[in-house]
């Protein structure tokens, strides 16, 4: 799966408080309840040197949510991330996921069936142009078109409050090719992949393979959150995966 478990984090100075695990979450928002967000690291990036709390984590994945809501996100509909292995699309995957919405880790837009809004590094802005309707955000800098979003900006300064969303386990989380894996199904999966390497709060998962793979996102994304663990892109990974 391109996930592979780290050990127990050594020091707990360094790790503080990590939230106990999920038992039978039915959907990813049950992941992500404010009574999980603690001190120690949700997700760590290596190369960038960037850590999460699980309290800035969760926070974050609210407002991240918030601002899909308001570039017209709403249940059903698709998020196209690019699939760098930085913090924003991992960070948007959770939020898309809390409104019932799609998540397709992907470089390219179909254009037969164009995303609601699509998450991209800005320098990769000019690549994406989307219909009337549908919205493009960007990280890292600012973008050059003022139609379009700047994530950083937008994310630090929306409220983190709790998505009215209505999310069932059938509901469709993500997309890939011509395949949809819906909540259950990951968090089934998901839950395989704890038991099957003894994942335990407090240890560390390492992401080597792409978010376009969702064995990939089940194994390195969704066991480690739902097991409170910390979610590891290491300095061998290449963030423009």
């Amino acid at each position: 799966m391109n996930a592979d478990e780290g050990g127990d984090t050594a020091d707990d100075g360094d790790s503080g408080e990590f939230p106990a695990p999920c038992p039978d979450p039915e959907t990813v928002g049950d992941l992500l309840t404010r009574d999980r967000r603690t001190s120690g690291p949700a997700l760590r990036v290596d190369a960038s040197g960037r850590t999460y709390s699980y309290r800035d984590f969760v926070t974050t994945t609210y407002k991240a949510g918030n601002v899909l809501r308001y570039l017209g996100v709403r249940e059903g509909e698709t998020v196209l991330v690019v699939p760098d292995a930085l913090p924003e699309p991992v960070l948007t995957f959770f939020g898309a996921a809390q409104l019932g919405a799609v998540t397709r880790f992907s470089d390219t837009v179909d254009d037969s069936d164009p995303p609601r809004a699509v998450v991209a590094p800005a320098d990769r802005e000019a690549e994406f142009n989307l219909p009337p309707g549908h919205h493009l955000a960007v990280y890292g800098d600012r973008p050059s078109d003022p139609a379009t979003t700047h994530w950083e900006t937008e994310v630090w300064s929306e409220n983190p409050a709790i998505h009215p969303a209505s999310v069932d386990g059938g509901d469709t989380l993500i997309a890939a090719g011509d395949r949809r894996y819906t909540h259950a199904e990951a968090l089934s999966a998901a839950a395989s992949v704890i038991s099957d390497a003894e994942l335990r709060s407090g240890n560390e998962m390492a992401v080597r393979g792409s978010l376009a793979d969702p064995d990939v996102v089940v194994a390195g994304l969704l066991a480690p959150i739902a097991a409170g663990a910390t979610v590891v892109f290491p300095d061998e990974c290449d963030s423009k995966s």
